[in-house]
């Protein structure tokens, strides 16, 4: 293929041409084009760097799928022949080279997947590139496809080796061939983790779940007997709203189609639905985590110290981020810390709590501060003797001690901190959101 006039003004070297026009048949998906270039610069021996033949690769592997037999076969040999020149050349294949590959490799009818499967799993070894969901898919969707569902749980297992989480269509396609191949202990799992990942599933992965429940199979997995105060201590111990403990009852599955409204009303039931918490393992999991990223962050001494207070402490019920309560809505002209602001929220919460103190983490020299004027530091001497009070030392940042409390008393947090800054981030993107989800209580819940 000759390169085009626009690409030689663009660029005065050959390999510049080359990729500008390569670029625009990737822009275009313009996948002859691109083969055309390609068998041009090898007939010319133009030296080709790996994000030439990752483009090459990608340009295949987005367009196979429309291909028919014939042409799929062809493009998959190509394909396999453009990988193999790019490792004659020297050009090591990144996670994008597999990830393309994989997709390609997935399309064969006979041994795709397999093979999609080992150029995944010797990745690392060979080329020293790390897997990403986006790898995965192709072979997880190529085994379920095709029913086989222990080659699909053997991807998930190295998936997870490699610390890479599953999403919601990874999952709905583990639930959907285990379904189909009538493994209840599996879809059992799978329902799970659907449950522990995704607030909302999409319309395709409820049509699967429908679709087992209205099953033979569904209507045959059976425990008709197991005992009431068992399933209601497994309940209360995974933080309510499930039991974990398997198919319980008997016959015909009621399936309802229903809506639930913004109070939490379900159609369905006629019952307000309550909000599940955390199971306690991960949310001890989780307190640990917070612990030990602040004990790397702050003077291990200081924080250590209001770890073994709060032990002996442990009452509460509510957390208040009291910086971020004092100084809400304060920013006008003669706006500042309002002590009055923060002390309408504590007294709301004693009244709401029949008489128990929530916990005002503030820093101490916020305390000091306001310990000048009067009639504050009546206020905070009252709080100080109901032991309501926690001064977070000089030097400290009292973000780390209002959060450890509030994961580790496995109680309700106060702030209309958003949670964004850099030391959130710190903590993940799977857990803490959840969690962050079931126990933040706006200020605005507040009146004030």
């Amino acid at each position: 293929m000759e390169i085009p006039a626009r690409a030689k003004k663009k660029s005065s070297t050959r390999e510049g041409q080359f990729r500008y026009a390569l670029d625009m048949c990737a822009k275009t998906g313009d996948l002859a084009g691109a083969l055309a270039l390609y068998e041009s610069a090898v007939a010319e021996n133009l030296r080709l760097s790996a994000y030439h033949f990752n483009s090459l690769l990608h340009i295949i592997s987005t367009s196979i799928g429309t291909f028919d037999e014939p042409s799929k076969k062809s493009s998959i040999d190509t394909s396999f022949a453009i990988f193999d020149r790019m490792a004659a050349d020297g050009a090591t294949p990144t996670e994008a080279t597999i990830t393309s590959m994989a997709r390609i490799a997935a399309q064969r009818p006979d041994e795709g997947a397999n093979l999609a499967f080992d150029l995944v799993k010797t990745m690392g070894e060979r080329y020293g590139a790390s897997p990403r969901l986006r790898t995965y898919s192709p072979v997880l969707s190529a085994f379920c496809r095709r029913l086989e569902a222990d080659k699909a749980y053997a991807v998930e297992c190295h998936m997870v080796s490699m610390g890479v989480v599953p999403e919601e269509p990874e999952i709905a396609a583990l639930l959907e061939v285990s379904a189909k191949v009538g493994r209840e202990d599996k879809v059992y799992g799978y329902l799970h983790k659907l449950r522990g990942s995704v607030g909302c599933v999409a319309d395709s992965t409820a049509e699967i779940l429908e679709g087992w429940f209205r099953s033979e199979r569904a209507m045959e997995v059976e425990r008709s007997n197991w005992d009431a105060g068992t399933v209601k201590d497994a309940i209360l111990m995974n933080g309510g709203g499930w039991h974990g403990l398997g198919w319980l009852g008997e016959g015909v599955w009621d399936i309802r189609h229903a809506t639930v409204n913004s109070e939490g009303d379900c159609s369905g039931c006629g019952q307000r639905l309550a909000c599940v918490d955390i199971d306690r393992m991960e949310t001890e999991k989780f307190a640990v985590s917070v612990a030990t990223l602040a004990l790397g962050r702050e003077s291990k001494s200081n924080f250590r110290t209001f770890q073994e207070w709060l032990e002996k402490h442990s009452e509460y019920e509510a957390i208040i981020d009291g910086a971020n309560v004092g100084l809400y809505q304060q920013n006008f002209a003669d706006g500042g810390f309002s002590l009055s602001q923060l002390d309408a929220v504590v007294q709301e919460l004693f009244e709401r709590s029949q008489g128990r103190w929530p916990l005002i983490v503030l820093h101490k020299k916020r305390a000091l501060a306001l310990m000048e004027n009067p009639s504050n530091r009546q206020i905070l001497e009252k709080w100080r003797a109901e032991g309501a009070l926690y001064t977070t030392p000089t030097g400290s940042n009292d973000d780390w001690y209002w959060l450890y409390a509030a994961v580790k008393l496995k109680c309700l947090l106060v702030t209309n901190d958003e949670m964004r800054d850099h030391i959130f981030e710190l903590l993940g993107r799977s857990f803490f959101p959840k969690w962050k989800e079931r126990h933040q209580g706006e200020l605005f819940m507040f009146c004030l």
